[in-house]
Formats: structure tokens, C-alpha cells, sequence
């Protein structure tokens, strides 16, 4: 039985430029893509008045961490059940469980239940990034792939746009139950798409499903994303609860390392890390993760507390960022289908983030906008060279057969990533504030506690916005000002440094060719395998 050991070169997928119906069937992943991306930016927006009706205010950050958590660990199984049984099914499967979830969640009459259903969505969601991105390496030659790919990172950066305003919008006019319902009507749409317009190859795996190491790494996984979750806000670093969950994460990973060594159908088959390209796209992918989460939660903040943005339309706050990100991603995927080439952009985007990040870094309470924007674009410039093609590398880089699982691992990587940045910057932001709050504002009568606080677990700076600013006195405010200020300072010195990692993964990245390419003048460019045995499509 296949232990899914990886070559280094291409993979490849099915001949020929993509057709209408294939064309049709990546806009159906696209609305599926959108419905992952937008849900969380929609609820965030409608969490303080469901919180008004179904109260548990104690509870808030579950709403999101239930989400978060069974996302991330269902996202490698998706992966690995959709390589074995077949892409379609367990697509749809994971549409109807999203469309559920949102349903159930609309209907909540109490915040256990909401956190509940919430965790059936978040189940669905895992499978809705993984499969659409599977699908597409499928579907559509790896020298094709980069375009699509591009198209789908603007599809996300318009979800990160536009979900505070679609959020803000539903829950003023039809209430916070449209926050969920709203999923019905457009994941019907992909649903019935899908159903229609995709055919895919129908593959039945002989072996059973590593159950051992599912359990073991669903374990890891969810003890390392509460870890990253309530360190630092629910209990403290050094609580038992934190250090007790560390140690059994180590623990899990560690067994379901040794488990995944002997399995006849590994969950997560340690031989695709063998291709050096793989294990960098992942490493670079926790980091860009780790970059960008960090820089949507601490920006926002920012601009609201310092320079006095309203808090009402947040997804514009990052409009330097998004549009960026989007026009250079959807340039990238079109630039790497025409050349069929790559490497270099990994080494721009490496680049051009850390400087980003650092001039960010400079940040005060006398900075302008324009001038903020202008740092806020490099920054986004260097995220749209990597957002795609980082997946695109990872899926180039398998055989066809291991693609759900190349996918899986590079989503949860960047999942990982974005946990543990908004946990540890959150940490190094709330600390500075509060030291800076002691030394500027020690008689405003324990103010360093209030605004300055870490943000809650879902990254939500409504109490530092500029709204709750005004009605303080203005010596306590400017002293929160220069607090948040020299907060954001730390926090951008980190996350450039993390940042200039990846530029160095950059530059161990082959120029492997992609399907439909011509050979580049790299001596250590490999040739293409021929292509595995076909199966008849359904």
C-alpha cells in the first residue's frame, strides 16, 4: 500500500487548456472559497448584538474558537478522505455539513447552543478550503493552476473587504440570524454547481482510514490552538492548564509521528515531506500565516485607537493591505500561467514583506494615514506574491494522488501559523501597553488594564476604538494613544523578523517546471513523471 512517498518534480493533471464546464466548476470553488472566508468576517460584526439577545458574554471567544478549532482539525482529514474515496463526494459532503451548521446556528436560542453549532460549521469549513483547492489541481494543469489560484486569493481578499460591511449591513436591517443565513442561498448555488457541472474521477482506496493517527492529530491540533487560544487572555502562560496542554500536544504530535510511520494509509504521509520544495512551501506557509493574521488583527487596531478611524467599516481599514494582495496575486497566477515560472516571486514577496513589516514597525502617534497606507501597501504587495503560490508550489511538488493531503497540510500550516501570531503578538502587545500605560498614565487610576488589554479571542479591538477614546479625558487618552503605539511597534519588530525567515526558505526553492513549460536553465531542475494511470471520470 501506497505510503504516499512523494518526487520532487511536478505533478501532473489533465491535459489541455480548462474548458467552459471546468471554468464553471473553479466559480462554484470560488463561492465555496467566499463562504469559508466571509463567515467569520460577517459574525465578527454581529457578535456584540448577539451577545445583547442570547447573553454569555463569558463565553464570547468560544463563538470563534469552536470554529476555529474544528476547522483546523478536520482540515488534514478532509484532505486524506477526498485522496482515497474520491474529490466530489466529500466536497458536497462538506458544503451540506457548512450549510447546516449555518442554518442551526441562525436558529440558536442560547449561546451553548450557537458555540455548538458553530463547531458543526467550523467541521464543514475545513473541507471547503481544502476540497476547493484539491479540485483545482485536479481540474485545472499545474501551468494553468497559477492563474486560477491568483483569482482565488482576490476572491478572499474581497471576502476580507466586504464581510464587515455585508456583516454591518444584515445584522442592522434583517438581524444577527442573517450573519448565518446568509450562507444558504450562495452555498446552495456552489452546491448545485458542483453537482451539475463537476466530474471528477470516481477512486475507491483498498485500505481503511488511519483512525489511530486521526485521533492522535486531531489531539495535537486542538490542544495547540487553545494553547495559542487562552494563553495569555484565559489563563496565564505559565498556568497548569496552558503548560498541561502544551505538554499533551507535544505529546500527541510525537505519537502520531510514530504512528504515521507504520500506517498502510497515513492521514498525513510523511514521505511528501521528502520533496524539498513541500516542506518549504509549509514552512513558509506557517510563517505568512503567522505574518498576515497577526497583521489584519493589530492594524485595524491601530488605525481605530491612534489615528481615529471608525470602527463601523473595519474591512476598509485594510484596504492598503487587500487590494494589493489582490492585484499582485491575480498578476502572479497569470504571469506564472504565460512563463510558466515561479521561483522568483517567492523571493519578491520575501522581501518585500519584512520591509513591509518594518516600516509599519515605525508607526507613531503622529503618523498620517497616507503615510500608513503607503507602508500598509508594501506590505500587502509582498502578501499577494505568496498567497496562492505557495499552494500552487505544494500541489506542483506531489503525485496527483497526494493532492487533497498537500492541500491540507499547507491550509493548516497557514492556520497554525495565524494562531500562534495573534496569540504571541497579542501577548508582546498587551505587555508593552501596559508597561508604557504604568509609565505615562499610573495616576489615571488603573487604566493600563482597560483599553490596553490583549485583544479577546477573536481579535476584536472594539475596546480600544476611537468612539470609546473620545469620552475619556484627554491626558488618559493620549496615554493610551502612545501605549497602543508602542504596542504595534513590538508587535511589527516580531513579525519582521519572522517574516525575514521566509525570504531565506525562499531562496532554497527549485524551479521544478510546470506542466506545460519549458524546461528552466536550473541544473537541478528535474524532469516531469509521466502521468498516473487514468480512471474513468463520472
Amino acid at each position: 500500500m501506497s505510503t504516499g512517498t512523494a518526487r520532487e518534480p511536478a505533478a501532473e493533471a489533465p491535459a489541455g487548456g480548462p474548458g467552459p464546464s471546468v471554468r464553471m466548476s473553479v466559480f462554484a470553488l470560488m463561492i465555496a472559497v467566499m463562504l469559508a472566508m466571509l463567515d467569520n468576517m460577517i459574525v465578527g460584526t454581529a457578535m456584540p448584538t448577539i451577545v445583547g439577545e442570547l447573553g454569555g458574554l463569558e463565553h464570547l471567544s468560544w463563538v470563534v474558537t469552536a470554529y476555529t478549532l474544528t476547522t483546523a482539525a478536520s482540515t488534514p482529514l478532509w484532505g486524506k478522505i477526498g485522496d482515497m474515496y474520491g474529490r466530489k463526494g466529500v466536497f458536497l459532503t462538506s458544503i451540506v455539513v457548512f450549510l447546516a451548521g449555518s442554518v442551526a446556528s441562525g436558529a440558536a436560542q442560547s449561546m451553548a447552543q450557537l458555540i455548538g453549532f458553530r463547531a458543526l460549521q467550523g467541521l464543514g469549513a475545513g473541507g471547503l478550503m481544502v476540497g476547493a483547492m484539491a479540485i483545482m489541481g485536479e481540474l485545472v494543469p499545474p501551468r494553468e493552476r497559477g492563474k486560477y489560484m491568483g483569482m482565488m486569493a482576490g476572491v478572499m481578499s474581497l471576502a476580507m473587504i466586504g464581510g464587515p460591511l455585508v456583516g454591518g449591513t444584515l445584522t442592522d436591517h434583517l438581524g444577527w440570524r442573517w450573519a448565518f443565513y446568509i450562507n444558504v442561498p450562495l452555498g446552495g448555488i456552489a452546491l448545485a454547481m458542483v453537482v451539475t457541472l463537476l466530474h471528477l474521477p470516481r477512486r475507491r482506496a483498498e485500505g481503511s482510514i488511519d483512525y489511530t493517527g486521526a485521533a492522535l492529530l486531531t489531539v495535537g491540533i486542538t490542544s495547540a490552538v487553545l494553547v495559542t487560544s487562552w494563553g495569555g487572555t484565559e489563563y496565564d502562560w505559565s498556568s497548569p492548564e496552558i503548560i498541561g496542554l502544551s505538554v499533551l500536544a507535544l505529546a500527541a504530535i510525537v505519537a502520531f509521528l510514530l504512528v504515521e510511520r507504520r500506517a498502510a494509509e497515513p492521514v498525513l504521509p510523511l514521505g511528501i515531506f521528502r520533496s524539498r520544495n513541500f516542506s518549504l512551501m509549509t514552512i513558509i506557509g506557517f510563517l505568512l500565516g503567522f505574518v498576515m493574521f497577526g497583521a489584519i488583527t493589530f492594524l485595524p487596531l491601530y488605525q481605530q485607537s491612534v489615528q481615529g478611524a471608525s470602527a463601523t467599516n473595519s474591512g476598509l481599514l485594510l484596504l492598503p493591505v487587500l487590494l494589493p494582495m489582490m492585484v499582485v496575486s491575480v498578476a502572479t497566477g497569470r504571469a506564472t500561467t504565460r512563463t510558466g515560472r515561479y521561483r522568483a516571486y517567492p523571493l519578491i514577496g520575501g522581501a518585500l514583506i519584512p520591509a513591509g513589516l518594518f516600516l509599519l514597525a515605525q508607526l507613531d502617534v503622529g503618523t498620517s494615514r497616507i503615510t500608513s497606507a503607503l507602508y500598509m501597501v508594501v506590505l500587502g504587495a509582498g502578501m499577494g506574491f505568496l498567497m496562492q503560490l505557495t499552494m500552487l508550489i505544494a500541489q506542483n511538488s506531489v503525485e496527483l494522488k497526494d493532492m487533497g493531503v498537500a492541500s491540507s497540510t499547507t491550509t493548516l500550516f497557514r492556520t497554525i501559523g495565524g494562531s500562534f501570531g495573534v496569540a504571541l503578538m497579542g501577548t508582546l502587545f498587551a505587555d508593552r501597553v501596559r508597561e508604557t500605560m504604568t509609565e505615562r498614565a499610573a495616576a489615571a487610576g488603573g487604566s493600563g488594564g482597560g483599553p490596553g488589554g490583549a485583544p479577546g479571542g477573536d481579535g476584536s479591538p472594539a475596546q480600544l476604538d476611537a468612539a470609546s477614546l473620545e469620552r475619556l479625558p484627554a491626558q488618559v487618552r493620549e496615554a493610551y494613544e502612545h501605549a497602543v503605539a508602542d504596542g504595534t511597534h513590538v508587535v511589527f519588530l516580531v513579525a519582521a523578523t519572522a517574516a525575514l525567515l521566509s525570504f531565506v526558505a525562499a531562496w532554497f526553492v527549485k524551479e521544478v517546471p510546470l506542466k506545460g513549460g519549458e524546461q528552466p536553465p536550473e541544473e537541478d531542475a528535474e524532469p516531469s513523471p509521466e502521468p498516473e494511470g487514468s480512471v474513468s471520470p463520472v
